[in-house]
Parts: C-alpha cells; sequence; structure tokens
C-alpha cells in the first residue's frame, strides 16, 4: 500500500484529552489538499447596485467565499472589497476586524471620524483608517472600501485598537504626485507609471499598511501593460479608461467604470488601453505579506 493511500491517523491509546486531539499524515497525503481556484472574478453588478441614485446608505460586499470556500466573506483569500454608499446627511459607522481600511472616494463629500481624528473628503481622495470609523456624508458619497479580515479571521485573529493612524491623500496631492512621475522616463525593470501609496509609518516598507499594497496605476492611450505575474493577489477598482480589458490567465475581462476586478495570486495577466484617454486603475494587493515572506515572485512574461 502506497502511503499517500493512508487516512488520517489517530493515536491508539491517547492518556488525556489533549493527547487525543492528535492527527497524523504523512509526506505522501499531507500536502495534496483540494481548494477551489480563486476565480478571476468581476462585480460590476455590486458597483451598479451601490452606484443607484436610490441607494440606501450601508454596504455592499464583493464576496465570493462560496467559490473560494472560506468560512467568512471574502474577495481573495486575504482580502475583501466593498462598496459603501452614504445617503446626504447621513452617516455610516464601520467597524470591521481588519488592521486597517483602504478607503477611495468615487462621488461625493464629507467627513471621515477615526482614531481621534476628524477630516474631510471628497471625489478622487484617498484615505487609510483603522478599521472603526466614521463617515458622515454632506453630498451623496460612494466609496470603494478594502481591507485586509479574511486574512484576520483565518487565523481568528482581533486587531489591536488604533493600530494604524489615519493617513489622508487628497484628490489634488495625487494628481500632482501623478503629473511628477508621468513626464519622467521608466526602464525595464519598471511596469508603466504608478502612484504608490505609504505613510511616515510605513516609509521604510514602501506599503500602505503591513500586509497590503496600494498603487494607482495609469497607462497610456493605445498602450499595453507588459504581460506578468506575481504571488500576491490583486483587487483592482477600474477608476478611467475607455475600450479597456485585461488579459488573465488567458481570458479577455473588458473594464467598465468603477468595476471591481479580481487578479488571482500567480495568473499571467496584461492590461490593454485600446481607448483614446489615459487609463486609470487603482490596485490593492496582498503583497506587504508577501514583502516580508520574500515570496513576491514577480517576474515580466514577454520582452
Amino acid at each position: 500500500m502506497d502511503m499517500a493511500e493512508l487516512p488520517v491517523q489517530l493515536p491508539r491509546e491517547p492518556a488525556s484529552p489533549a493527547a487525543a486531539r492528535a492527527r497524523f499524515f504523512n509526506s505522501g497525503n499531507a500536502f495534496n489538499i483540494k481548494l477551489p481556484a480563486v476565480p478571476a472574478a468581476e462585480f460590476s453588478g455590486v458597483a451598479e447596485a451601490a452606484l443607484a441614485p436610490d441607494a440606501p446608505t450601508g454596504l455592499l460586499a464583493c464576496d465570493q467565499s462560496g467559490a473560494i470556500g472560506c468560512g467568512f466573506p471574502a474577495t481573495s483569500p486575504l482580502m475583501l472589497a466593498r462598496y459603501a454608499t452614504v445617503a446626504a446627511g447621513e452617516a455610516l459607522e464601520l467597524a470591521f476586524a481588519s488592521t486597517g481600511l483602504i478607503a477611495y472616494v468615487i462621488q461625493g463629500a464629507g467627513e471621515v471620524t477615526a482614531g481621534g481624528e476628524t477630516f474631510l473628503y471628497g471625489a478622487g481622495d484617498v484615505f487609510l483608517l483603522p478599521g472603526t470609523a466614521q463617515l458622515a456624508a454632506t453630498a451623496r458619497s460612494v466609496l470603494w472600501l478594502v481591507t485586509n479580515e479574511p486574512m484576520l479571521a483565518f487565523e481568528a485573529l482581533a486587531p489591536a485598537p488604533a493600530m494604524l493612524a489615519p493617513v489622508h491623500y487628497p484628490a489634488a496631492e495625487i494628481e500632482r504626485q501623478l503629473a511628477l512621475i508621468t513626464g519622467m522616463g521608466s526602464n525595464d525593470t519598471t511596469s508603466g507609471h504608478a502612484l504608490i501609496f505609504s505613510s511616515d509609518g510605513l516609509e521604510a516598507w514602501r506599503n500602505i499598511t503591513p500586509t497590503l499594497t496600494l498603487s494607482l496605476n495609469t497607462l497610456p492611450p493605445g498602450q499595453a501593460q507588459r504581460a506578468h505575474r506575481h504571488n500576491s493577489a490583486a483587487i483592482t477598482l477600474v477608476v478611467q479608461g475607455e475600450d479597456c480589458h485585461s488579459m488573465i490567465a488567458g481570458e479577455r475581462h473588458c473594464w467598465s467604470q468603477w468595476n471591481t476586478l479580481v487578479t488571482p495570486a500567480g495568473d499571467a495577466h496584461s492590461h490593454h488601453n485600446g481607448g483614446g484617454v489615459q487609463a486609470r486603475f487603482l490596485i490593492v494587493q496582498d503583497g506587504g505579506l508577501h514583502y516580508h515572506a520574500r515570496s513576491m515572485g514577480f517576474q515580466f512574461l514577454e520582452e
């Protein structure tokens, strides 16, 4: 009999409840766990529902936990994206079991309260918050939110209170930073012109949270980003573009504005702009985790 055919083994005569909990596998059957593949999903229906003029104040998750066999909401195994809608004059309380909350303001204006601080937000702003915060809208607002809740849920962890201080990236400053890099050249080791978000507390790591990275990627009209792969999963918000699409594992995925797309870890992918305006897409990855583990594995797949 091949040892790979052995079922899980239990102790013969456990002397205590602790000993009775022991289970044994072997090198033939321990590493063949079959998990559902992560789909290269898109959530246009969720985006349309959140952006509907009559959408009530609340949250809509980009949840594919059923498809990937998670017992908790998840967009990818370690990340969860949502759309938040806040009607004018109303407030939305956020209380996520996450070490940080990344937000992009699709439309609207209002005030954020988090970590004992308050600041105003407007369309095009990006901010980082602890998992607990309040969004108060002065104009009807729709925001895109991403957290690492599935990462903590996997280990049944609770975040430390106010682990991260709020960080605000106003739209005007984002435009100034994009203008700075857009006029510069690049070399063969870079993947286009992208703005990477970090903070004073994580400057050395160049991440937005210890485990998540955030970038605003751009692609000029008529150009394509070289095919590449990496071991981090990516959740993408389409901010701007006409006649754009992504190729993921050989399949074409057309863009629609404000849609959320998922690029599974390890899949070969590229982005293509067939329109007449600059494409912009905001990407959250569990990259900080892989940088720390030295397992990012980024590589271009074409010259």
